[in-house]
C-alpha cells in the first residue's frame, strides 16, 4: 500500500467534511433539479452543470445540489426546486441556463427569491 500525501491527507479531509455537513445539516441551502426523463430531455443536465459551475465560481461551501425524479409536470420541465433553511421552498419552472445563474445569484447568493421564473412557494402536502 503506498504512503499517504499530504494532497491525499487533504482531499480525505475535503471528502469528510462535505459528508458531515450533509449527514449533520450543516448546509444553509439545497437545490434539487428534477431529472426525470422528462426533465432530462428538456436540459435539465445544462441546469445541472450551470449550478455546480456558480457554486464553483462563487466558492460555496454550504450549498447542497441534489436530484429527483419526475415532479409531475412535464411541460414545465427544465425544473429545479431552491430550498434555504428557515424558509418556505420554491420550485422554479421551464428553466435555461441564463434563468438558473440568474436563480442562484438572487436566490441561493442574495436570499431574494426569482419570482418572475417561480411557479409556486412551499411544499405538497398528503393532508
Amino acid at each position: 500500500m503506498p504512503r499517504l500525501t499530504v494532497d491525499d491527507l487533504k482531499r480525505i479531509k475535503e471528502e469528510y467534511k462535505a459528508a458531515f455537513t450533509l449527514r449533520e445539516g450543516g448546509q444553509r441551502a439545497k437545490i434539487t433539479v428534477h431529472m426525470g426523463t422528462c426533465g432530462i430531455a428538456a436540459g435539465a443536465r445544462k441546469i445541472m452543470e450551470a449550478i455546480i459551475d456558480e457554486i464553483n465560481k462563487n466558492n460555496i461551501k454550504d450549498v447542497i445540489v441534489t436530484t429527483s425524479g419526475c415532479a409531475g409536470l412535464c411541460s414545465k420541465e427544465p425544473m429545479a426546486t431552491v430550498e434555504i433553511i428557515n424558509e418556505a421552498p420554491v420550485k422554479y419552472v421551464l428553466l435555461n441556463e441564463e434563468k438558473i445563474r440568474k436563480i442562484f445569484k438572487e436566490h441561493v447568493i442574495e436570499g431574494k427569491a426569482a419570482e418572475e421564473y417561480a411557479l409556486a412557494v412551499g411544499s405538497e402536502t398528503a393532508y
